[in-house]
């Protein structure tokens, strides 16, 4: 039986914006009426352009901002950040990825403090427990006990991601977004990351939202797919549903402009270009 880890219920993001010289105030609809549930172990890809409400929502998620309406439920319980407020307890259920492994990293600290914050913020681990913990996070993602004492502007693009998921699971989180996590790394180095961010889900039984704009990447990790459009979900549902036979126009228009990989498909776009 599947444990519903993640829940949204009709989350309306809005924002008011103050009025200028020749314009009065106005309302902007980030995230209009959005629902959808993640099971224990599952992703769900979150899909659309730039500007589509994607990132609002995973703020939402995150628990970084409040909605506006509607209802959030994670493991089972409701929370509104806005009335509540977070505890400690809500901070360590979810925690995020972001694009950029090197902006989210303290150029001034060393790893093993970057591991070990989120430890010692949140709990009353010793510091030698902290430290044995940050070493064996550091073998989960494939980096080795040499690194601890490393600065990251010492390691690549792809290793400094590994940092920042090493980072988010130090927490032993329920939910994990990850926002355009391998979106500015190289393809082969994206691979690796994917398939690690698929290992550690299998290991620890890990719940993803995974926002992206790459449909190659989300057809690989995901297991359902909503694509958002002006802020509403437009589609919604298992992975190899929406890519074999999408509903909205949108879908449609975003999947064909996404060039296809097979061979078949580059000797098409090659005749083609040739013909033209």
């Amino acid at each position: 039986m599947s444990t519903t880890v993640l829940e949204g219920k009709n989350i309306v993001r809005d924002y008011h914006i103050g009025g200028g010289l020749f314009t009065g105030p106005r309302t902007v609809h980030a995230v209009k009426g959005v629902s959808f549930t993640v099971d224990k172990g599952k992703t769900l890809a979150i899909v659309g352009e730039s500007g589509c409400g994607k990132s609002t929502l995973a703020r939402i998620i995150t628990l970084i901002d409040p909605a506006t309406s509607g209802e959030l439920f994670i493991d089972g319980n409701k929370v509104d950040i806005a009335k509540g407020g977070l505890t400690k307890e809500m901070r360590r259920k979810v925690q995020i990825v972001f694009q950029n492994p090197y902006g989210s990293l303290n150029p001034r600290q060393k790893i093993g403090d970057v591991l070990g914050e989120p430890l010692l913020i949140n709990t009353d681990k010793p510091a030698a427990e902290r430290r044995d913990l940050a070493m064996k996070m550091l073998k989960k993602v494939g980096l080795g006990h040499e690194h601890y004492n490393r600065y990251p502007h010492m390691f690549s693009g792809g290793q400094r991601q590994r940092i920042a998921i090493a980072r988010a699971l130090m927490l032993n989180p329920s939910l994990l977004v990850l926002d355009e996590p391998v979106s500015a790394l190289d393809l082969s180095v994206q691979a690796q990351v994917l398939n690690l961010l698929a290992d550690l889900q299998d290991e620890f039984q890990l719940t993803y939202v995974f926002i992206s704009h790459d449909l190659s990447v989300v057809r690989y990790i995901a297991d359902d797919v909503m694509v958002m459009y002006f802020g509403e979900a437009v589609e919604y549902g298992p992975r190899d549903e929406v890519f074999a036979d999408p509903k909205h126009s949108y879908t449609r228009t975003l999947f064909a402009a996404t060039p296809r990989a097979d061979v078949a498909s580059i000797k098409a776009r090659l005749a083609k270009k040739k013909a033209a």
